[in-house]
């Protein structure tokens, strides 16, 4: 992915956050108990410990869900554009290719991060921010990029998983299917647009989501609402 990619995707996510942030800045209509944003952070939320099948379900969305179908879809026409590699060639079939190739590094990456995770007795779902302010809220998602919780307390650790799984995902796409010229440079290179790219979800989850926090968001908040639903 050139230059030129990486900037028409960042305009991409600039126009679709900052509509949405708009209108969570907005006040909320007052009534009889209280008057809250409908976005505003929950300051009383307590850690909980997520269950083995919160997270499994959690893995199954991330890898294989709506997020990551929309993602490889809008990084391939990226490349499409780009004509990146040039040995896929342009036309359905090369867009084929870029998506089956955009989607596979994603659903590795989403594999190693949440098996390396377990490994290291690791919480890398995202939890919103109990700060308020649009910076606090920002810098809390850009940390949690490189952070998760450990512990029953759920302190904030460094987090090796989430470090490592961009670039996983990208070696594996780089040796078993990409043109053979491509070497670990280049899967480095990619693996620094993944890490841009899930800072980037990181950041949707904290200021586009509102409503019913649910598994499906990859939210596992702690509180009466907090169960997975259908």
């Amino acid at each position: 992915m050139k230059m030129r990619g990486l900037t028409l995707f960042l305009a991409i996510a600039v126009t679709t956050v900052l509509p949405h942030l708009a209108k969570a800045q907005a006040p909320a209509p007052s009534n009889s108990s209280s008057a809250a944003l409908p976005s505003a952070p929950q300051p009383s939320l307590t850690y909980t410990r997520p269950t083995a099948a919160t997270k499994f379900h959690n893995y199954l969305f991330d890898a294989f869900g709506p997020y990551p179908i929309v993602g490889a879809a809008i990084a391939a026409g990226i490349n499409q554009a780009d004509n990146a590699p040039p040995e896929w060639k342009q036309g359905a079939e090369g867009y084929g290719k870029r998506f089956g190739s955009n989607f596979g590094i994603l659903a590795i990456s989403t594999s190693t991060r949440y098996g390396l995770a377990a490994l290291f007795r690791e919480d890398t779902l995202y939890y919103r921010c109990e700060c308020t302010g649009f910076f606090p809220r920002l810098e809390h998602a850009l940390i949690s990029t490189l952070s998760a919780r450990r512990g029953e307390d759920g302190h904030r650790v460094f987090s090796f998983p989430d470090l490592v799984a961009p670039y996983a995902g990208t070696m594996v796409g780089v040796y078993a299917w990409y043109p053979d010229r491509y070497d670990a440079r280049d899967a480095f290179r990619l693996g620094n647009y993944s890490m841009i790219g899930y800072a980037a979800e990181n950041v949707g989850l904290e200021f586009l989501y509102q409503g019913p926090h649910k598994w499906l968001t990859r939210m596992h908040l702690n509180n009466t609402r907090a169960a997975p639903t259908n």
